[in-house]
């Protein structure tokens, strides 16, 4: 009978815990993963969110001048593809702990080497590799999850916005990536596959080499005579240079190449004001 009570309750402490196993609840902080293309590779971040759940935030359940995890749970990890320059300070390329110390009026954000901490436990100052203030702004949207994003995307920057409650903190990310892109497109242009177009269109987006621009543009047309798409860059970068003629003859053209198609409208705008522009 002993032996019999004590498979039953073994068997009971099983069938508990398998139960326990299968239950699956809301969490109060769920996690979230960001993964963002950002010039010529990505930005991770992984991070738990948090919600104000009635509380009063910053100043309240987090304290002022205290090192905080940016988040809930393990601390928040930002993985950066290369190397990247944060408000004039170096950070290579990798993945960092991102800790904050906020204040009302300024915060400190913190990159910091140790990803495998859970929340603040386990900070080391020494294990920083970057620090520095920022100005927190105030905002009408009382935003009740903690939430992190990346914005103003451009080339070379992005803005990586920590935001809750009814406060939003910016921090700017930028690259010194011209030199390193530069170098990779003379080397695509020398292999087989010519990307003759694509390097044209990143040089007049950025208003750098646009003489190169013009000559790639003209080498991609060599082969496509026909794209309207590519004697409307050609006009672009020709506008962008003052060569008013080539830039209307382009205009001109992309106008006449795009006939019959479903861009044909779009087109006779875009070239119309192009050629407007050079009168």
């Amino acid at each position: 009978m002993k032996y019999l009570s004590i498979a039953l309750l073994f068997v009971a402490a099983f069938t508990f815990n398998s139960n326990a196993q299968d239950l699956k609840l809301p969490a109060l902080s769920p996690n979230a993963k960001i993964y963002q293309a950002f010039s010529v590779s990505d930005i991770e971040i992984t991070y738990s969110r948090p919600s104000v759940r009635g509380r009063k935030i910053f100043g309240g359940l987090v304290a002022y001048g205290k090192v905080w995890r940016t988040g809930a749970n393990a601390a928040t990890k930002i993985k950066f593809g290369e190397d990247v320059i944060i408000n004039g300070k170096n950070i290579k390329a990798g993945e960092y702990a991102l800790y904050t110390i906020p204040n009302q009026n300024e915060w400190e954000i913190i990159f910091n080497k140790g990803v495998g901490n859970w929340g603040a436990s386990g900070y080391e100052e020494a294990d920083d590799v970057a620090r520095f203030n920022v100005k927190p702004q105030v905002t009408d949207k009382n935003l009740q999850t903690f939430t992190i994003n990346i914005s103003d995307i451009t080339f070379k920057t992005c803005n990586i916005e920590l935001a809750w409650e009814n406060t939003k903190v910016v921090i700017p990310v930028k690259t010194d990536n011209a030199e390193e892109i530069a170098k990779s497109i003379d080397k695509a242009i020398n292999q087989p596959s010519i990307p003759y177009y694509s390097a044209a269109s990143y040089y007049y987006e950025t208003g750098e080499h646009l003489d190169k621009a013009l000559t790639y543009v003209d080498k991609a047309l060599e082969d496509r005579p026909d794209a309207f798409w590519m004697w409307y860059l050609k006009a672009r970068i020709a506008a962008k240079m003052g060569k008013k003629d080539v830039a209307i003859a382009s205009a001109n053209k992309a106008m006449e190449t795009s006939k019959g198609s479903a861009y044909e409208d779009e087109q006779r705008r875009n070239n119309e004001k192009i050629i407007n522009s050079m009168k």
